[in-house]
């Protein structure tokens, strides 16, 4: 018996969709107790690798332009997690670093991967199977 091609459940675009919005609401109340959404914690875990990055240094590591980024990085500098400054050499390039108190709320974040990994429940050869598939599709589609 042939598979038909468009019903919703043979659809890998829908099950990439679905799982990620359910992988964001599991983070979610893990993250409401550090009062960030789940891009700002993004841009928190770019800026905890390395600290003092351009908007667009950002922008290319979470495949986010800077329309994006902006509002995002704003509502990080009200809550006085990032500092947002234009750049001496080039007063186009807009540099974002991390505050004491953003520094600070990485240590209350280290629990969030284990804890995430216990609510998905899938192994670590299953998770680096599924990384290396990702990453895989987004190397295509990005070219």
């Amino acid at each position: 018996m042939e598979v038909e091609v468009l019903r919703l459940e043979n659809q890998i675009c829908f099950l990439l969709y679905a799982a990620s919005r359910e992988i964001t609401q599991i983070y979610k109340p893990l993250l409401d107790e550090l009062d960030i959404t789940y891009p700002q914690y993004l841009v928190l875990l770019v800026l905890w690798e390395k600290d003092k990055q351009t908007v667009n240094q950002i922008g290319e590591k979470l495949l986010l332009d800077s329309g994006t980024l902006t509002p995002l990085l704003k509502r990080l500098e009200q809550k006085e997690l990032v500092n947002r400054k234009r750049s001496l050499v080039d007063e186009r390039i807009v540099e974002i670093s991390l505050t004491k108190k953003g520094s600070t709320i990485k240590e209350k974040a280290e629990c969030i991967p284990a804890k995430m990994a216990g609510q998905l429940d899938i192994s670590v050869k299953e998770a680096e199977t599924l990384k290396l598939i990702v990453n895989k599709i987004l190397k295509r589609t990005k070219k």
